[in-house]
């Protein structure tokens, strides 16, 4: 059972940082045009993509804290998963510097992407708390999980998908 649920989420982790990619370069795009400005840091913006990308292999490890796992595997479970804040702080500070002073229309897009934003930064506020082994102790198998899953992965990427439906048709 222990090699089946590493198995699992080896391959189940990289894919909640896959399906929420294509949210975030929806974002980007929709905030560049609604704002009427070029995208803040471009070059940063595409290095935290792909370093989100690039980390979202190697973070499985912190849903096996309560596993029995080791107390240094969990140690560098623990840092790579806080890492991947870092990516995602840069994206969210570069969507906020490319609206700032920018000439914004609020069209139903442009809300639906200030929408997905700020569910991004909700749930990617609680993520390092599960980050942690000796809080995840007691916050796995929670509505914390759930409630944390389900604003980066259910709500963001649904209003990743709306801004970029209503944006292109």
């Amino acid at each position: 059972p222990l090699l089946w649920q590493h198995l699992f989420w080896f391959f189940g982790h990289p894919e909640v940082y896959i399906a929420i990619l294509p949210g975030m370069g929806v974002t980007s795009q929709i905030l560049s045009a609604f704002a009427r400005k070029p995208i803040f840091g471009y070059r940063a913006m595409v290095f935290a993509i792909a370093g989100i990308g690039g980390l979202g292999f190697l973070v499985w490890g912190h849903h096996m804290f309560i596993s029995g796992m080791s107390p240094y595997s969990a140690m560098v479970f623990s840092v790579l998963t806080l890492s991947i804040g870092v990516p995602s702080a840069i994206k969210t500070f570069n969507w906020l510097g490319t609206l700032w002073g920018g000439q914004i229309r609020f069209k139903t897009p442009m809300l639906y992407a200030i929408g997905f934003v700020s569910l991004f930064v909700s749930g990617g506020l609680s993520g390092p708390f599960l980050g942690q082994p000796s809080l995840d102790l007691y916050l796995h198998d929670t509505y914390f999980v759930v409630a944390q899953f389900n604003l980066v992965m259910g709500v963001a990427a649904i209003f990743g998908m709306l801004a970029g439906t209503v944006y292109w048709f």
